[in-house]
């Protein structure tokens, strides 16, 4: 329907680029910091060697230089130690060596990892500050020999990178993880080791254990108490001369040098790469744990209060059936806009209620199509056509109370099909004083297509259980204009339907509750809806729903300060929207992305058994509110399917509708283009009739007129 105010003002646009911008951003630091951190935890254990080293390598010296002529070997003098230590920088045992290597006027070279470096640039600059130079470990560690050529290249720039920086330097110094002396550079280690020197690195390994510290040699440590206790150990050792770095030891000029600016600039901007993808997998872990715990605590509370909902229902709760029967007169209310399709079923659907008292007041919004003259042809005196200038679904409500006859007012929507006990169902709770307001059993209708088959599940899981959950805890937030009943004084003393919100049948019960009255869900009252058969429709309609009641939550915020039944209405119901319908809704697109990021970076079973244990519990939960509401259950095998594209679109909705209302955008009333689909008889989707419904035969007039 085309409804609302018309001084309305477009959705802002903008946001959208914004939003996939920072998308972009996310999945990139996301992916960089999976790629770096958790992609070489497959590749931590070195394969036996298969193919030893050339011959004129295998003499026992740690640095290795390649040239056209082949292979060359070099060592440390005589006496002299290069003390080496691969990994980190650590911010535990790296300040902790620096100090023993200061107390010992030591110099040691650091062969360091890139993404450490990137990590923890304070301990870089400390390193170069102290006099000892560096040497790339690669950028994450991972194994060399099984590497391929891209990646290996790939991680000693990204190494560079990382010391230009957080160093303003590069080396030339290069050792490959997992290997020690140079005999264990064999089989694969071989040729990537030559491509890294292709590339100007000088590729260094270790002595071997039994070599004496007096004859000269190079030392490897790992940056752990074990290696820190075997360099204080060769520190005390009186037999050698001198330590030294590996360019010291050469004679040479450091492996390390400056870098232009722009290098450091680059490398800086590495860093903070890695910083947002290290904070954005913060986020991801504990936004998990929040929408897991939600999501786990939305079921289980679902599955509880819809047990006590069912035990609960005739011995406690006010208004039920046995108190008295209500048959007073009842006026039923049709707005309508553009319903030719559906609006003669909706009217014929009414008039086989088995209700004994009502009339029926089809009121017409300036309809452009015939849904008019159609309501008009009914030839029924229980049927009453009102004609009015397009003003909004609200104006059409009261224009219609303004014409009851009756106390009991029932809201329907022009796309709705009743049951024929629905209508006295529906009214029964009202026989409670108290009792203001009573929300019925919205079911799909046009449910053949899968997107149908969604919406009935969310229909069934999600709204209908939350209104049995809503009455066990007193805190009914909406009331469905496609079926919904009322006091005519109750609505009188609200102000009747206000055009404040695009919600407006949340904010009309929001206001009964406020002004002290109760609101009950009557589960056997069943009317079947019209539910949006494109992608573009349901877009349209569930972020009109979605902005209307967070105007709703924004109009009734006060009433979580007020005192009795108000305020015990407010508190709740404000809490639950706010958490379950707000925030699990804007978390749960990290639970698909941290599913995504495990599974390519960490451990994909442990990532499918989260997912199929999400997926198990609502399975499990769907199940049950299936059964309650006497619905078949093969249609569970679309939620699976569900979880990949409805669900995301349900989000997409809520970020849409909270950008929208926080930036303070009207947002115009959408209309929906109607097919006529939603009764169950037309389009064979009725799964089951309960015991009172009427037979085929006796409902000849639901038909209408075909349009």
């Amino acid at each position: 329907m085309s409804r609302g105010p018309a001084d309305v003002r477009r959705p802002p646009r903008g946001h959208w680029l914004v939003l996939l911008l920072v998308l972009l951003v996310v999945t990139v630091a996301l992916l960089f910091e999976g790629w770096t951190t958790h992609q070489v935890d497959a590749a931590r254990t070195k394969p036996p060697c298969t193919r030893p080293i050339p011959r004129e390598a295998d003499d026992g010296k740690p640095l290795l230089r390649f040239g056209p002529r082949g292979v060359t070997t070099e060592g440390m003098p005589p006496g002299t130690v290069a003390l080496t230590f691969d990994g980190g920088p650590d911010p535990v045992w790296t300040p902790r060596l620096l100090a023993l290597l200061r107390a010992h006027h030591a110099p040691a070279t650091f062969f360091v990892h890139g993404k450490d470096a990137a990590r923890h640039p304070e301990l870089m600059r400390r390193i170069l500050r102290e006099g000892h130079e560096v040497g790339s470990y690669t950028y994450s560690g991972g194994d060399f020999g099984v590497a391929s050529p891209l990646r290996a290249r790939l991680e000693l720039s990204l190494t560079q990178t990382a010391l230009a920086g957080a160093g303003g330097v590069n080396t030339t110094l290069l050792r490959l993880p997992h290997t020690t002396a140079a005999d264990t550079l064999c089989g694969p280690q071989w040729p990537a080791a030559r491509r890294a020197a292709e590339q100007g690195y000088l590729v260094v390994a270790s002595d071997r254990k039994d070599r004496k510290p007096w004859k000269g040699l190079v030392t490897q440590h790992s940056q752990t108490d074990l290696g820190y206790r075997e360099a204080e150990e060769l520190l005390r050792d009186r037999r050698v001369k001198s330590f030294t770095t590996i360019s010291g030891g050469l004679g040479r000029p450091s492996f390390t040098e400056g870098v232009p600016v722009a290098k450091e600039i680059e490398g800086q901007g590495l860093i903070w790469s890695q910083r947002l993808g290290k904070a954005f997998l913060t986020v991801m872990v504990w936004t998990l744990t929040l929408a897991g715990v939600l999501g786990v605590l939305r079921m289980l509370l679902f599955a509880l209060f819809a047990r006590l909902h069912v035990r609960r229902l005739h011995r406690f709760r006010p208004g039920a059936p046995r108190l008295r029967e209500v048959r007073e007169p009842v006026t039923v209310l049709v707005p309508a806009y553009n319903e030719e399709a559906g609006i003669a079923s909706t009217v014929y659907s009414l008039l086989a209620s088995t209700h004994p008292h009502f009339q029926v007041i089809v009121i017409d919004d300036g309809s452009t199509d015939a849904t008019a003259d159609i309501a008009e042809e009914i030839d029924d005196p229980r049927v009453t056509v009102i004609r009015q200038p397009n003003g909004g679904k609200p104006s059409t409500l009261n224009t219609g109370l303004a014409h009851a006859r009756h106390d009991i007012v029932v809201m329907v929507d022009a796309d709705t099909i009743f049951e024929p006990e629905a209508l006295a169902r529906l009214v029964q709770p009202l026989a409670h004083p108290a009792v203001g307001a009573v929300s019925g059993n919205t079911k799909v209708g046009n449910r053949r297509r899968l997107l149908g088959k969604w919406q009935h599940l969310e229909y069934v899981l999600g709204f209908n259980l939350d209104r049995r959950m809503f009455e066990v805890l007193e805190c009914m937030p909406t009331v469905p204009g496609a079926i919904g009943a009322y006091r005519r004084d109750a609505l009188m003393g609200v102000g009747g339907v206000s055009d404040e919100t695009l919600a407006e049948d949340t904010d009309l019960t929001m206001a009964l509750w406020r002004a002290g009255w109760r609101v009950v869900y009557e589960q056997s009252a069943v009317a079947w809806t019209e539910v949006p058969s494109s992608v573009r429709q349901l877009w349209r309609q569930r972020y009109r729903w979605c902005y209307g009641t967070l105007q709703a939550m924004w109009k009734h915020r006060h009433a979580a300060v007020e005192v009795g039944p108000a305020g015990r209405f407010g508190r709740r119901v404000l809490l639950y929207v706010t958490l379950f319908q707000i925030v699990l809704p804007l978390c749960a697109p990290v639970v698909d992305m941290f599913a995504l990021f495990g599974a390519l970076f960490r451990d994909p079973v442990e990532a499918a058994l989260v997912w199929f244990g999400f997926l198990a519990v609502q399975v499990v939960t769907a199940a049950y509110a299936l059964r309650l509401d006497r619905e078949r259950l093969r249609v569970l095998w679309v939620l699976p399917l569900q979880q990949f594209v409805y669900r995301q679109l349900m989000y997409l909705v809520v970020i849409h509708s909270v950008t929208t209302a926080l930036l303070g955008t009207r947002l115009k009333w959408h209309s929906m283009k109607r097919t006529g689909t939603a009764d169950p008889y037309l389009v064979e989707a009725r799964p089951e009739a309960p015991p009172e419904a009427r037979p085929e035969e006796a409902r000849p007039s639901l038909q209408g007129s075909g349009r």
